[in-house]
């Protein structure tokens, strides 16, 4: 009664770790790597980005210290 799945052996580690690598090395070929010139474009985007948001949030830090620290603390 039992199937064909449940009946066959387990590969060994060494042969399922072989088995993981070839499909990793076959799904890499898959691949659309970006060109040099795509790669800098968002390179630069990341960066402009990330120092916009930088500045954002240190404003937004200076805005908030001063509305609770400073205010608040005239307050009492």
């Amino acid at each position: 009664m039992t199937t064909d799945a449940l009946a066959s052996p387990k590969p060994s580690w060494l042969a399922r770790v072989v088995g993981f690598l070839r499909d990793v090395r076959s799904e890499l070929r898959k691949v659309t790597w970006p060109t040099w010139d795509e790669l800098k474009k968002a390179t630069a985007v990341i960066i402009v980005f990330v120092v916009a948001l930088g500045i954002f949030i240190g404003l937004l830090d200076s805005f908030l210290q001063l509305v609770f620290v400073t205010l608040v603390a005239k307050l009492f």
